[in-house]
């Protein structure tokens, strides 16, 4: 914990600032807000009440939750001078997930199949059954997430997008990736990994929204692992991807008595409106991606419709909010004047001080890839890598935004003071071609 506390990135304002609760969840300083939930008391009957009934209990529970929230945060309450209550705000966000995986509304798709019946299967390709392809510290994550000790990643299985260059292909395409794994197992990754050191928990994929069900539930199991005095992990080391086991040690888990983990929502932020209800109280911190800059490049090359209505939505929710987040755009090629740059246009006019990812790691995959069986000729505007050049005239147009991206997009080449951007770009192009 002290290592990550020393990192060289701390030291700038403008990181620190705009992930504080993060920063300070991650070394148990603060609760994750899964804990306060624990404070808010439920006492409405879960299985008697209308769906209408409970969103509406849901929306009072969430102003309750949010003072809260917000006295902790600002030092002005702790958690340990609340009640705890053992039917709690997390049982109702159970039965809510529940009731929507029965008709599923938790992307923009809005297919409403009853997953939960076996019979039919999602816009998803799933049933409610949940895979895990694999878990592991996630060493390649942006510096403020891997951290010393690598950021906790859970890689589930299937998407509700078919991006032709999707760099998880394998996971994304294939819904029988990986294990089948219930909430209680999922918990148990996600206490291992933090009891390991992790500094978050990252739910990503795939994608995470499909799993919405499994995530909430596993996220309320963690009170039992608690309790828990032995585990048997041998079946989901099965999906365990790290070359060795790392000790436990509990002073790197718990806030008090109770077991501590900043949430990381790493996702394509394709949602729905409820999804985003569900998730405000859970998530500490978000990785979204803002793949398109409109619709037409979204439908061609991911074939989703409504892309940039739902996912500028879903960002300008979660910075309304004030919480915690890291925007990713990826340079691709031959879309750098209608991808990248309305999309940190967008980003500037909409929540001009958020942090930018600006993305160089891209590399033909999947479909796109001309050595691979799988090639499709279809997407040959995007067979190749970025140029130097359009990297560079991606940088220098966020640079004349003014957006906040130069640290977080070179971590790995810079050790404290920003260089030319001429010079880093330079740099990537050599890193990321080799």
């Amino acid at each position: 914990m002290a290592s990550f506390s020393r990192l060289w990135i701390w030291n700038h304002e403008n990181i620190i600032n705009k992930l504080k609760w993060y920063y300070e969840v991650s070394l148990n300083k603060k609760p994750a807000k899964y804990l306060i939930c624990r404070r808010i008391k439920c006492e409405i009957d879960l299985k008697e009440a209308s769906d209408k009934e409970l969103w509406e209990y849901h929306d009072k529970l969430s102003k309750e939750f949010l003072e809260k929230f917000n006295a902790i945060k600002n030092n002005e309450a702790k958690l340990e001078e609340l009640n705890r209550y053992e039917k709690n705000f997390l049982d109702l966000k159970v039965e809510l997930v529940k009731r929507m995986l029965k008709s599923c509304n938790f992307c923009r798709w809005n297919c409403r199949v009853d997953r939960s019946a076996g019979t039919k299967l999602g816009t998803c390709q799933l049933d409610e059954t949940s895979r895990v392809s694999s878990y592991f510290h996630h060493r390649g994550e942006e510096l403020p997430l891997r951290g010393t000790e690598g950021s906790g990643t859970i890689f589930f299985t299937s998407c509700n997008m078919r991006c032709a260059f999707c760099q998880n292909g394998d996971i994304s395409t294939d819904k029988w990736n990986g294990i089948p794994v219930t909430p209680r197992m999922v918990a148990m990754m996600m206490f291992q990994l933090r009891m390991e050191g992790v500094h978050n928990i990252n739910l990503v994929g795939g994608e995470p929204t499909i799993h919405l069900h499994t995530i909430v539930q596993a996220i309320k199991e963690l009170e039992n692992m608690e309790k828990m005095k032995s585990f048997d992990l041998s079946y989901i080391l099965n999906a365990y991807a790290d070359f060795y086991r790392y000790k436990f040690d509990k002073e790197k888990a718990f806030y008090n008595k109770e077991f501590n983990v900043p949430i990381l929502w790493n996702s394509n932020f394709f949602m729905s409106k409820e999804t985003m209800m569900i998730l405000r109280e859970i998530i500490d911190i978000y990785l979204p991606d803002f793949k398109f800059g409109n619709d037409k490049c979204a439908i061609k090359l991911s074939r989703t419709p409504w892309y940039f209505e739902t996912v500028s939505r879903n960002h300008k929710i979660v910075y309304e909010w004030g919480d915690n987040m890291l925007i990713r755009h990826l340079v691709m090629p031959n879309h750098v004047e209608c991808c990248t740059k309305p999309v940190l246009l967008w980003i500037k006019q909409n929540m001009p001080d958020v942090l930018v990812n600006i993305m160089y790691q891209y590399h033909p995959d999947n479909y796109c890839n001309k050595l691979s069986p799988k090639y499709d000729p279809r997407y040959e505007e995007i067979s190749r890598y970025p140029t130097k050049e359009e990297l560079m005239e991606a940088y220098l147009y966020a640079k004349s935004l003014g957006l906040d991206f130069e640290i977080v997009s070179f971590d790995k080449f810079i050790s404290g003071e920003i260089e030319e951007i001429e010079d880093l770009v330079d740099e990537v192009v050599l890193f990321s071609r080799f």
